[in-house]
């Protein structure tokens, strides 16, 4: 008997390729398989899956650049849908900014400051993209998205329905928003203030310096949990004695504890077992539960 999968496929055509590895578009760099993946280039694609779509009945997950996603080594077994970096089109009017979803933070961050406008300068520090940072209010540097954000522009892809959310209809909070499974962010509209270029770039330059410094590199996804109330995540981890600790091909950064890194070549799952180990380690040693912050996709248990 055909599946869905296999009726939405061949009704997307060359659209839709079958088992993509997608776990190698995240920035863990790690993790297995889309049963089929559609990755975005236009709008014409954008209306097509969101005609074709709703016909069929099949596991939807949306990445973005992946770069707080961990794809499980058994993949995803349903339709993965990416916007491309081609959806990513900035457009700057007076003390406005609408960035297409597929924009990168960092250069939505220097093509405004270049622009003349402040307020989006700790987004250099945000390696996603406009509509992954809209749907989990991406922040740092003692900022986040929904302080700028105005409007966001949505597609609901099981029902087709497009529509324009502002900041309240889309329920941000931190690190979360009201967006749904099938809701996908086209375009995001901020609200910044007339600066100087000068001072821009100088902030934009010490962001970038002090991550440089205080954050590893290589494979991983950002911080691994999020801060409770009124203390680090990372303190609480090297405070567990936890820094170094490794599973595998997964090790917690001995730079930053917050970071757990993989191996070129290693196992997402590796990734999640230490996870689970060091969220159940705090909270032994010091009753702090902690909140997972990358969203983890594919695992038994948890949600996409």
């Amino acid at each position: 008997m055909r599946s869905d999968l296999d009726g939405l496929a061949e009704q997307l055509g060359g659209l839709a390729r079958p088992n993509v590895r997608i776990g190698a578009r995240t920035t863990y760099r790690v993790g297995g398989r889309a049963a089929l993946f559609v990755e975005l280039s236009c709008d014409g694609d954008v209306e097509r899956l969101a005609t074709i779509l709703p016909l069929f009945d099949v596991p939807l997950l949306l990445i973005g650049k992946g770069s707080n996603t961990l794809v499980s080594d058994a993949g995803w077994k349903g339709l993965c849908v990416r916007v491309g970096d081609d959806l990513a089109e900035i457009r700057v009017e007076g003390s406005g900014v609408t960035a297409g979803a597929g924009a990168a933070y960092p250069v939505l961050a220097r093509r405004s400051a270049a622009a003349g406008l402040t307020g989006m300068e700790w987004a250099v520090g945000i390696p996603g993209s406009v509509g992954g940072a809209v749907r989990m209010n991406a922040g740092g540097h003692g900022a986040e998205t929904a302080e700028r954000l105005v409007s966001a522009r949505v597609v609901d892809l099981k029902s087709g329905t497009e529509s324009s959310r502002s900041t309240d209809e889309l329920g941000l909070s931190y690190r979360r928003s009201g967006l749904g499974p099938a809701d996908l962010v086209l375009e995001a509209t901020f609200r910044l203030a007339q600066g100087d270029p000068a001072e821009s770039a100088r902030r934009i330059a010490e962001i970038v310096r002090w991550r440089r410094e205080n954050q590893p590199g290589g494979q991983n996804a950002g911080s691994v949990f999020a801060n409770p109330p009124d203390d680090s995540a990372g303190r609480l981890i090297d405070a567990a004695g936890l820094k170094g600790l490794r599973i595998g091909t997964a090790c917690v950064s001995d730079k930053h504890a917050n970071f757990i890194q993989a191996d070129d070549g290693g196992s997402a799952d590796d990734v999640r077992r230490l996870i689970d180990l060091v969220r159940k380690t705090v909270a032994e040693r010091t009753g702090v539960e902690l909140a997972v912050e990358v969203r983890l996709v594919g695992f038994a248990g948890a949600a996409s």
